[in-house]
């Protein structure tokens, strides 16, 4: 049965059909866009507010666009938010080396040279936390924290991909907006080919390789995750210290929390409950129609 029409009082869009549609909310006026040319491509950002800054890092076949919600949350907040089309994604160009998560960081560290950000708190999603705690690793002195969120750090952390109306939705959604966006609108499927190249062969880090890093991380595993095995969560401990560090309301863990981690299901009682109340719920979070509790746990980290 068709989801309902979403509504303020029905703020889920748990099937996609919303966003296969309409996509996420348009992104509001920044005070800054452009494109740095880095390393064989053209790599677009935008920037928005003033205050702490917060780089968001969407996930793989998307684009900035789909922070649509929570770009407003953290404005709100008093941040400055970053959000940058990951190269070959959105309206960022590629050259031809296979993609490679180390090489895109390497772009978000052009965006934050062209931006005199010093430092910055990173959210990623999906492929972009993968990104995210690669900066983590490689360039720990500009990483003020790591949101992350529904990634692996290894090929053995994915699930055998099995198709679904849901992720069928996403990718319908996904192709309109490479078309609109892209500068090769005619090459979805050779780009599809090879971000799932890369998806099946990277990211390739150990635990010991993930116990090297020491800024702030907070991993965050759905419940359903299409895409992310179960067992994902439990190599967590082996790479970071993990304390139970009792964190309260989601929108106050980044101010409570003593620990370096607060790893779902392994040290922080009220997230857990948190995805038990639906509030991480798939792999899809952050497109939901204003989905709070993903919201509040975002904006937490840049707190």
């Amino acid at each position: 049965m068709p989801s309902s029409p979403p509504t303020d009082d029905n703020t889920s869009d748990d099937t996609l059909e919303h966003f296969e549609a309409h996509g996420a909310p348009p992104l509001p006026a920044s005070n800054e866009s452009g494109w740095v040319e880095h390393e064989g491509a053209r790599i677009w950002y935008a920037s928005y507010g003033t205050g702490a800054p917060v780089i968001l890092l969407h996930g793989g076949l998307g684009h900035s666009g789909n922070w649509g919600y929570q770009v407003p949350a953290l404005l709100e907040a008093g941040h400055r938010a970053v959000v940058i089309d990951s190269r070959g994604h959105g309206r960022s160009t590629r050259d031809a080396r296979p993609y490679q998560y180390e090489l895109m960081a390497s772009d978000v560290l052009a965006v934050m040279d062209r931006l005199s950000l010093a430092r910055a708190a990173m959210v990623g999603w999906s492929d972009g936390a993968c990104v995210a705690m690669v900066l983590g690793t490689v360039a720990p002195e500009r990483v003020a924290g790591v949101f992350f969120f529904g990634c692996n750090m290894d090929p053995d952390g994915t699930k055998e991909f099995v198709a679904t109306p849901v992720i069928d939705r996403c990718f319908n959604r996904h192709r309109q907006d490479y078309v609109r966006l892209s500068a090769t609108p005619d090459d979805f499927d050779a780009f599809v080919a090879a971000v799932s190249e890369m998806m099946r062969t990277e990211p390739n880090y150990a635990a010991r390789d993930l116990a090297s890093i020491r800024v702030p991380v907070l991993i965050v595993q759905s419940q359903h995750d299409e895409f992310i095995s179960p067992s994902t969560p439990n190599i967590w401990p082996a790479a970071f210290p993990v304390r139970n560090c009792g964190c309260c309301p989601a929108s106050a863990i980044s101010r409570r929390c003593k620990g370096r981690l607060c790893s779902i299901g392994r040290c922080a009682p009220s997230l857990r409950a948190c995805w038990r109340e639906g509030g991480f719920d798939n792999a899809y979070m952050p497109v939901w129609r204003k989905p709070p509790k993903f919201h509040d746990v975002t904006r937490a980290l840049a707190s």
